[in-house]
C-alpha cells in the first residue's frame, strides 16, 4: 500500500486506499462492503465490486453514479455516504 485514509459518518466506514495497480474506495456498513475501484493512474472508468476483492458488478464513468451504487449495495443514501479526501477526484 502506497496511501491509505480514512473517514466515517452515519454508522458507515470509509477506507481510500492506494495498491501498486489500483485506487481503492471501500465503504463498511453492518458487516457488508461496497468499493469503487479505479487504476493508479486514475483515468479509467471506476468499477464497482462487492468489498476490494469482490466481483465487479458495474462500471462507470462518474464517480456521482459510483457512489450511487455503492449507497445502493448499502442501503444508504449517497449523502451518507463519507468520502476520505483523497478520494474525492476519482472518476473521468
Amino acid at each position: 500500500m502506497t496511501d491509505t485514509e480514512t473517514a466515517s459518518a452515519n454508522g458507515i466506514a470509509a477506507r481510500y486506499e492506494e495498491t501498486d495497480g489500483e485506487r481503492l474506495l471501500t465503504f463498511s456498513l453492518d458487516g457488508r462492503e461496497a468499493t469503487v475501484a479505479q487504476n493508479v493512474e486514475g483515468y479509467a472508468m471506476l468499477k464497482v465490486r462487492s468489498g476490494p476483492n469482490g466481483d465487479e458488478l458495474e462500471r462507470y464513468y462518474g464517480f456521482d453514479m459510483a457512489l450511487d451504487h455503492a449507497a445502493e449495495l448499502l442501503g444508504v443514501t449517497v449523502p451518507d455516504l463519507p468520502v476520505p479526501d483523497g478520494a474525492a477526484d476519482m472518476g473521468m
